[in-house]
């Protein structure tokens, strides 16, 4: 059994849905501008050679109630397992004889630290990209086939070398712009050119503050209208009352 198929298989017994493999090159060929070079994974430590990205899904039952103490729950509860599945892949690797650790899937001590300096030392989500989990859409998250944007992400940097997935040669944000659209605080703004839009991501840390404060933080109604994602053929395409419209398919209209 290959190194590749005995870490997809413990990665899935752990929990973990989607799990894809990106060599470190893939980072330096990004076509995303907005990763500098100092945050690649090579950068952060010389001898890496393999990112390993897992996902796991935010149902959509839950994510309709936010911004919710139900919603602020299942985040935390993807998150803790997010990183203990992470650690023990590294373990795992260790074990081997290879190199390996997990990056957090959040790293910062606050959301207030955001607003301050709304950078974050690695990008599950460009990693996620290049593991060929799906592409990077127009709110700045990553879109996958399965779940659209909804889902989280965790990171297993190591030095084995390890067959890269394929990727996505077209983008599978739709550009419908809805998210843009029923952000509660206007922070997409559309660009004369490609899919991703730039953000105010100062407006967004401080909403997710406000929320906090509330105790029903994250907000995550940029991923909620999102109509892509095969997710919806099990749930349907109902969103939530607040975003202003009854079905997804009928934002196309309002944006």
């Amino acid at each position: 059994m290959s190194l590749k198929t005995k870490v997809i298989e413990k990665a899935k017994d752990l929990g973990m849905t989607l799990v894809g493999f990106a060599n470190v090159e893939r980072w330096e060929d990004s076509d995303v501008s907005y990763v500098p070079r100092e945050f690649f994974p090579h950068s952060i430590w010389d001898w890496s050679r393999t990112v390993i990205v897992m996902a796991v899904p935010m149902p959509l039952p839950i994510l309709e109630t936010t911004p919710s103490v139900m919603y602020s729950e299942l985040y935390a509860t993807s998150n803790r397992l997010l990183d203990e599945t992470a650690y023990r892949i590294g373990l795992f690797l260790n074990n081997l004889g290879r190199r390996a650790f997990y990056f957090p899937r959040d790293c910062y001590g606050d959301l207030s630290v955001l607003v301050k300096k709304p950078e974050a030392a690695f990008s599950h989500v460009v990693a996620g990209k290049y593991a060929g989990l799906g592409t990077i859409g127009f709110n700045h998250a990553l879109i996958t086939p399965e779940y659209g944007p909804r889902l989280r992400l965790v990171s297993v940097i190591t030095d084995a070398e390890i067959e890269p997935s394929p990727l996505y040669d077209k983008e599978l944000c739709i550009g419908c712009g809805v998210c843009g659209k029923k952000c509660p605080k206007q922070a997409f703004t559309k660009r004369e050119h490609g899919i991703i839009a730039d953000m105010d991501k100062v407006k967004c840390a401080e909403h997710h503050v406000t929320l906090k404060g509330e105790m029903r933080a994250p907000c995550g109604i940029c991923t909620l209208v999102c109509p892509v994602g095969e997710d919806r053929k099990m749930y349907g395409n109902n969103a939530i009352t607040k975003t202003g419209a009854s079905h997804v398919q009928d934002f196309g209209a309002n944006v």
